[in-house]
C-alpha cells in the first residue's frame, strides 16, 4: 500500500530555460540601447553647450588674401576650424584663397570671373586701406562693414647690399628727399659714389601697387604742416605739390616695372648699381622677406637688403575687409566678424609674424630673414583720408602728360535732386570737375554736356575743347561753371557723336578716354543696341577709345551701362550720392 502511495505522489515539472534566456537577452539589448542614448545624448548635449546648434547645416566662409598675407591665414583658418565653429546656427567651413588685390577690385566691380577665380568671396585680407578706398570708391555698397587692421609692414627702400650700405652709413634717406634727388644726374654724390650716377627708384604704377603709392604720399607729405601728413585734397593744387608730381614722373625710369615683384626680381638679376636700369625699389617689408627667401618664386642669387627711411614711415595696414552682396547671406557676415575676431588673438597674431608681418603680440621675427633688419619704426606716417588717396593717383596718371580726357555730364533735370549734405547732385559734380582742373599736373582735358536740344536738336554740346590743362585751365573752371540742370537725358545719341569726335582728333601714345557722369535713364535718341552697333561699326584699328561711367544714385540702367563700359576696356563706378563723385572720377582717372 505504501508503495502504491509512493507510486501515486505528483513528479514536480521543471520550468524550462529558453523562454527565461531570450527575455533576459532583451532587457539587456532594452538597457544597452537606454544607456546608449543617454551616454550619446550627454555627448550631444555637452559638444551642444560647447559649440551651438548646429540646425541650419553647413555655411562656407570664402576669403580672399593678398599673397603676402594668404599663408598665413590659411594656417589661422586651420586653427580656427579644429574648434569645429558654429555661426548662427551654421557649422562653419573656410575657404582662403590667394588673389592679388588687383584682380579682387576688378572683379568685384566689373564682374567676378568664377571660371578663373572660383566663387566670389564673402571678406577680403588685402595689404592696404587703399584698395578698400578704391571698393569703395567704385561701388561703396559692396563694404560689409568698416574695414579693420589685423597686422602691419612698414614700406622700405630694396636695394642691394653695397648701395644699401652707402646710404645707411652716409646721409640717410627720407621720401621727402626722393624729388630731388632723384632728380639729379650725380643724385649718388650726396652718398659719397658720384660715380654711380643717378639715384633713380623704380616706382610702378600707384594705382596698382600699393607700396609706390604710399611711398609717393610720403614724398608729398614734405608740404603738408608737419611734414608727416596727411597729404590732403587741397595740397594737391598747390603749386610746389605738383612741381613735386612732375619731377617724380620725369625721374621714373625708361623702362618702368609693371609691379613690385617684377622691379624686385629685375632688381636682384644683377648687383651692379642701375643695372636694371634703377637701383632701388619702394616694398613692403614683408614682400622684401618673401622675395628674398624664395616664397614668390625663385630664390635670388643676390637677397636685396631694406633700407628703413627717415622721418615719416608708410605702414601698410592689412585691413580684413567684409564685404556686401547679394551672395553674402547672414551667416557668412557673422562668420566673417568671428573669424576676424579670431585673426586678433595673441596666438594667432604670433602666426601672421612668423610669416614676416609686424603685430603687437609679439617682437619676435623670422629666421633666417636675408637682406631685412625689422628696424624699428620711429615716426609714422599719417595716411591721406579715402578720397586723397584716389587723388594722389589720379594726379600721377595725369602728371606724365599721357591722358587725353573728354567729360560728358548728364545735364537732365534729375541733376537738380539731394546728392547729399543739402547740396544738389550737380553742385557735387562741378565741385569734382573743379577739383580735378585744379590739380591736373598735365594732360589733356575736354567738357561737354548732354540732355536735350542743347544745339539745335543734338542733345549735346561741347563746352571745352579737349586740350592741355596747363593752357586752358581757366576755360575748363568757366565751362564747368555753365553745367545747370536742364531737361531729358539723351546719353546714348551723346556717347556716339563725342566717340566720333575723339576718333577724328585721336591722340597715338596717349590714353584717350571718354568718362560720362549720369543720373538717369536713356530717354530718346538711339537705343542701347543702335549705339553698340554704330560703334562697332566706326571703330578704328589701333584708335582705342575706353569708356568708363560714373552712375549717381539709384536710377542709371546699370547692366547697359555696365556693357558699354566692359566693351571699350573701360568701369562702371556707382556712387550712392553726389558725394562719391569725387574719389570715384579719381579712381577713373588714375586706371591704366
Amino acid at each position: 500500500m505504501s508503495r502504491h502511495r509512493a507510486l501515486r505522489t505528483k513528479v514536480r515539472r521543471g520550468i524550462a530555460t529558453w523562454p527565461v534566456a531570450i527575455v533576459g537577452l532583451v532587457a539587456l539589448l532594452v538597457l544597452g540601447w537606454l544607456g546608449w542614448t543617454w551616454v550619446g545624448g550627454l555627448v550631444e548635449r555637452r559638444a551642444a553647450a560647447q559649440a551651438g546648434d548646429c540646425d541650419e547645416g553647413q555655411a562656407l566662409l570664402r576669403i580672399a588674401s593678398t599673397p603676402s598675407i594668404a599663408e598665413a591665414v590659411k594656417q589661422v583658418a586651420e586653427a580656427w576650424s579644429m574648434q569645429r565653429p558654429v555661426v548662427y546656427d551654421h557649422c562653419i567651413q573656410i575657404e582662403v584663397q590667394s588673389i592679388g588685390s588687383e584682380v579682387v577690385l576688378e572683379g568685384l566691380t566689373q564682374g567676378w570671373d568664377e571660371a578663373a577665380l572660383g566663387a566670389r568671396p564673402h571678406a577680403w585680407v588685402t595689404d592696404s586701406m587703399l584698395w578698400a578706398n578704391r571698393l569703395g570708391a567704385q561701388d561703396a555698397s559692396l563694404l560689409g562693414a568698416a574695414p579693420e587692421s589685423i597686422a602691419t609692414s612698414p614700406v622700405v627702400l630694396a636695394m642691394h647690399q653695397e648701395p644699401a650700405q652707402a646710404v645707411q652709413s652716409g646721409a640717410g634717406f627720407r621720401w621727402t628727399d626722393l624729388p630731388d634727388l632723384a632728380g639729379a644726374a650725380d643724385g649718388w654724390g650726396r652718398f659719397g659714389k658720384p660715380e654711380w650716377g643717378a639715384f633713380t627708384v623704380a616706382m610702378p604704377d600707384p594705382a596698382t601697387n600699393a607700396a609706390t603709392a604710399m611711398a609717393l604720399q610720403s614724398a608729398l607729405a614734405g608740404a603738408s604742416p608737419e611734414a608727416k601728413g596727411p597729404v590732403t585734397t587741397e595740397m594737391l593744387a598747390l603749386d610746389p605739390v605738383k612741381t613735386t608730381m612732375t619731377k617724380l614722373t620725369a625721374a621714373k625710369p625708361e623702362q618702368t616695372p609693371v609691379s613690385t615683384l617684377e622691379a624686385l626680381t629685375l632688381l636682384a638679376a644683377d648687383p651692379a648699381v642701375n643695372a636694371a636700369g634703377f637701383g632701388a625699389a619702394p616694398v613692403f617689408e614683408v614682400d622684401l622677406y618673401r622675395h628674398n627667401t624664395g616664397k614668390d618664386g625663385a630664390t635670388p642669387a643676390h637677397p636685396l637688403y631694406g633700407v628703413a627711411t627717415g622721418g615719416p614711415t608708410p605702414i601698410a595696414d592689412f585691413p580684413f575687409v567684409p564685404l556686401a552682396g547679394d551672395w553674402v547671406g547672414e551667416a557668412q557676415v557673422r562668420a566673417a566678424q568671428a573669424f576676424r575676431e579670431f585673426l586678433q588673438g595673441d596666438d594667432q597674431q604670433k602666426t601672421l609674424a612668423v610669416a614676416g608681418l609686424r603685430v603687437d603680440a609679439t617682437t619676435e621675427r623670422p629666421k633666417p630673414s636675408p637682406g631685412v633688419r625689422w628696424a624699428a619704426v620711429a615716426d609714422t606716417l599719417t595716411p591721406a583720408d579715402a578720397n586723397t588717396t584716389q587723388q594722389i593717383s589720379a594726379a600721377w596718371a595725369t602728371a606724365d602728360n599721357g591722358q587725353v580726357v573728354t567729360v560728358l555730364v548728364d545735364t537732365s533735370k534729375s541733376m537738380e535732386e539731394p546728392g547729399g549734405d543739402g547740396r544738389s547732385r550737380m553742385e557735387w559734380v562741378k565741385q569734382a570737375l573743379s577739383g580735378q582742373v585744379n590739380r591736373s599736373v598735365s594732360g589733356s582735358l575736354g567738357l561737354w554736356e548732354f540732355s536735350m536740344q542743347l544745339d539745335g536738336d543734338k542733345p549735346y554740346r561741347q563746352l571745352v575743347t579737349t586740350g592741355p590743362v596747363a593752357g586752358q585751365r581757366q576755360a575748363l573752371l568757366d565751362g564747368v561753371g555753365k553745367l545747370e540742370p536742364r531737361s531729358a537725358t539723351q546719353l546714348y545719341t551723346s556717347v556716339l557723336a563725342l566717340y566720333e569726335r575723339m576718333l577724328a582728333d585721336y591722340q597715338d601714345g596717349k590714353r584717350n578716354r571718354i568718362v560720362v557722369l549720369t543720373d538717369g535713364v536713356n530717354d530718346g535718341g538711339l537705343t542701347f543696341e543702335e549705339l553698340t552697333s554704330r560703334l562697332a561699326s566706326v571703330k578704328q584699328p589701333g584708335k582705342d577709345i575706353v569708356i568708363s561711367v560714373i552712375a549717381i544714385g539709384p536710377d542709371p540702367e546699370r547692366e547697359p551701362l555696365t556693357e558699354l563700359a566692359r566693351s571699350t576696356g573701360g568701369t562702371l563706378s556707382v556712387a550712392e550720392d553726389g558725394r562719391g563723385v569725387d574719389a570715384a572720377l579719381a579712381q577713373l582717372l588714375s586706371a591704366a
